[in-house]
């Protein structure tokens, strides 16, 4: 269990993290000269020597060479950023185009969706309140598609996007820094020739509108990895259940944002909406939480029953059993 003293760091990292992701709509709102699609092709092109940097420094290179020779491992990270950059457009677009509340809707709503990916593509089964919150969340989409005539389809593109792209990295299985290196690898010559197009066309407004401008696209990189780097510190410091409530801050940002920065409208239908993905979002809080207690509770009891097996000179069988666990021969084959 992590000390006190990581908890307070990587609490430190989580709010870093969260609240880079929560502020970011004000750095595309700097940059609403440029197009959705200049501003997301200079933030996958910079996005690289930043990585390069980070990899230079750590020494992390070992993982290279096993990937390259996994063609499956290797085809999921080019899913992966294919998935992310769809993710990055149309939340870019958004900002600039005056949906930043419709946006934290989907950031809201992602953590449903992926609780439904996992019941449908990884056959996990959910708890009572889970389904409850899920429910809760498909009702709030209802309203909002009633009251508007339309569905909130830029909120469900978001939370499709990021979830699926969730799914697919836990295929991958790498590190934060190793999987955003490699996959800005992949994005880094399309941005590339994207930027030379718009170039060559006379609409790139890093050549067109002077220094500033420049700096803003060229910092995109670090806006891009700072928070997925604070994020992977505060991960390996934090349980799950508390990196699992701080998510929530990104998307309350934004909402604020939203309401008080880009003065966009909050009709009654659109606060019904959100007030039930509000809900649903209690709730799942709610069983996450009540379930790890119940867990570490268990874990407690298995322990002590652990310690009073090894106090009494039990066999090791039987300490085992009674920690909640079992061993087997050395020469017992792997399971599946």
């Amino acid at each position: 269990m992590p000390s006190p003293s990581d908890q307070r760091t990587g609490l430190a990292y989580g709010f870093l993290a969260y609240g880079l992701w929560g502020f970011l709509p004000l750095y595309w709102h700097l940059l609403s000269a440029a197009s959705p699609t200049e501003i997301l092709a200079s933030r996958m092109a910079w996005s690289l020597p930043v990585a390069l940097i980070f990899l230079i420094a750590l020494r992390r290179w070992s993982w290279i060479r096993p990937l390259l020779r996994q063609p499956k491992r290797l085809g999921l990270v080019v899913v992966a950023a294919a998935v992310i950059s769809v993710n990055w457009y149309l939340y870019i677009w958004a900002v600039n185009s005056g949906h930043v509340l419709e946006a934290s809707l989907g950031y809201f709503i992602n953590p449903l969706v992926s609780i439904a990916f996992g019941v449908i593509f990884l056959r996990e089964r959910l708890r009572p309140l889970q389904w409850a919150a899920v429910g809760v969340g498909t009702l709030a989409v209802v309203v909002m598609a009633v009251a508007y005539g339309r569905v909130p389809w830029i909120a469900l593109a978001l939370a499709l996007t990021f979830a699926t792209y969730s799914l697919v990295k836990k295929g991958v299985k790498l590190g934060g820094i190793e999987g955003f290196s490699m996959e800005t690898v992949i994005q880094f010559l399309p941005a590339l020739a994207c930027l030379i197009v718009l170039g060559v066309r006379g609409e790139s407004s890093f050549l067109s509108d002077g220094a500033g401008q420049a700096l803003l696209l060229a910092g995109c990189g670090i806006a891009t990895a700072l928070p997925l780097i604070a994020f992977g510190a505060s991960a390996v410091r934090l349980p799950l259940s508390v990196l699992g409530m701080l998510q929530y801050l990104a998307p309350t940002f934004q909402f604020v944002l939203g309401l008080t920065v880009f003065h966009e409208a909050m009709p009654p239908e659109r606060w019904a909406g959100f007030a039930l993905v509000w809900l649903a979002l209690a709730v799942l809080t709610w069983d996450a939480l009540r379930t790890a207690r119940t867990s570490r509770a268990a874990l407690a009891v298995a322990r002590a029953s652990a310690a009073d097996a090894v106090a009494e000179g039990a066999g090791p069988e039987t300490v085992a059993e009674a920690a909640g666990t079992t061993t087997e021969p050395a020469s017992s084959p792997a399971k599946p």
